[in-house]
């Protein structure tokens, strides 16, 4: 007998438990391992006197990376990143035990060291923004600098120590609310802040190697805003920003710098009501733009939408979070492509939780692109059936997005043997855009 297709259904689920950690989290961060493809959460830690843990999950459960509570004091701003060739996770934060200056951490292996000095920075750092250069490995921290007025300053780990890049309090006026990213092809640093220098807009800056100088024009992008999030496309390697844009009644914005200028990714304001938090992520597939925000149009809950090339439109239901949210942290499985959502979870005690959306992220409220029309047995035992319309690059990936196998498929009817595979859950992934479930039973 032949079975359909089990598609996966579309929608958000949670990664583990809700409400994993062991107390109240604050300024959650995400990433995801770069080889092993595990997603991580950073965050200061309630339960433990609000210093820095950091969890994964390992397929099965939420595990502590080291020690709960690594910090030698508080962590506030706590902000996470991979080191692009050693795996090792990166934490950076302000550290209570260091006079609130900035501190960053790396897991070893085996504990949490320092990366050079502990508190480096000249003075008080807040809003600290952590970003790893994706060739070089060097990691880069932003700031709002209390020793130089309250205005911008960067630093980055030479190898031996934390030097200043370009010249410390940089920015016009205060920087509050700082994004760092690395520009993946140029290498060069930059940084979106609300700019107290001109009406508490934002505006976005990069090192040309030489001197901090304004991409675009300083103070453009919306009137007075809060918390913008910058991110990089991933063919393009244009800018985009987005954020809660008080010149449209504060709804969510999106803009990029197409090289001369900003200009809007969609209308403005294209959100329901109020959006708050944003987290800006790119597909890695579709070089889609999503963007997870807090929706007061949904009593406070967390909202995902992307844009399809015409218009944003909402991934899965709007207002999925079993209850009100804070500290939105948006990451991508490299290898699945499924979107992770981590927050601060207040349904659940104020505790973390991660959920991401199980489908086909690039068919989102538009059409399918599948190229699989039949999948049987389902479950199988020894050998699976796929019928596509026509030739397809496939992949196995396991539920934590790790690839198992690949393989060419003719059009038509094709025979795999999946004996090998240990029994569980896995996913059928086309170059097509398909997402399809079988199990090995």
């Amino acid at each position: 007998m032949l079975f359909g297709a089990l598609q996966v259904n579309a929608q958000w689920t949670s990664v583990g438990s809700t409400g994993f950690s062991e107390g109240e989290v604050y300024y959650t961060s995400s990433a995801f391992h770069p080889t092993s493809g595990e997603p991580y959460v950073a965050f200061n830690d309630g339960a433990n006197s609000n210093k820095a843990t950091v969890m994964k999950f390992d397929g099965t459960a939420w595990v502590n990376v080291g020690v709960a509570g690594f910090s030698a004091g508080t962590a506030a701003y706590t902000s996470l990143a991979f080191h692009p060739t050693s795996g090792e996770p990166y934490v950076a934060f302000q550290d209570g035990a260091n006079s609130n200056k900035a501190t960053v951490m790396k897991f070893d292996g085996t504990a949490w060291v320092n990366i050079g000095q502990a508190g480096f920075s000249p003075g008080q750092a807040s809003y600290p923004s952590l970003a790893v250069n994706p060739t070089s490995g060097e990691a880069y921290v932003a700031f709002c600098d209390a020793a130089n007025s309250y205005k911008a300053t960067v630093m980055k780990f030479d190898g031996t120590a934390w030097v200043i890049v370009g010249t410390a309090g940089f920015s016009a006026g205060t920087a509050y609310y700082t994004s760092l990213e690395i520009q993946p092809t140029s290498g060069e640093p930059y940084l979106a802040f609300q700019d107290g220098a001109n009406a508490g807009k934002i505006t976005v800056m990069k090192f040309d190697g030489t001197s901090w100088v304004i991409v675009g024009a300083a103070g453009i992008l919306g009137g007075s805003t809060l918390t913008p999030s910058l991110a990089f496309h991933p063919t393009s390697s244009e800018p985009y920003l987005a954020f809660n844009d008080a010149t449209h009644s504060n709804k969510a914005t999106v803009m990029k710098f197409d090289g001369t200028s900003w200009v809007n990714v969609g209308p403005k304001g294209f959100s329901a009501g109020v959006a708050t938090s944003p987290s800006l992520a790119f597909q890695p597939t579709s070089g889609e733009p999503f963007l997870a925000f807090i929706d007061v149009a949904t009593s406070w809950k967390a909202t995902v939408m992307k844009f399809n090339g015409t218009s944003w439109v909402h991934v899965g239901s709007p207002g999925f979070s079993a209850g009100q949210v804070n500290y939105l942290s948006l990451a991508f499985q490299p290898t699945s492509g499924e979107p992770y959502l981590a927050y601060r979870d207040i349904a659940n005690d104020d505790k973390a939780t991660v959920m991401k959306f199980v489908g086909n992220t690039t068919g989102i409220n538009g059409a399918s692109h599948s190229s699989i029309t039949t999948v049987y047995p389902n479950p199988a035992n020894i050998t699976l059936n796929i019928e596509v319309k026509e030739e397809a690059s496939i992949k196995i990936a396991n539920t934590l997005g790790a690839t198992i196998a690949t393989q060419i498929l003719n059009r038509g009817n094709n025979s795999i043997d999946v004996s090998g595979l240990t029994k569980g859950i896995y996913f059928l992934q086309t170059d097509k855009g398909t997402a399809v479930k079988f199990v090995r039973e």
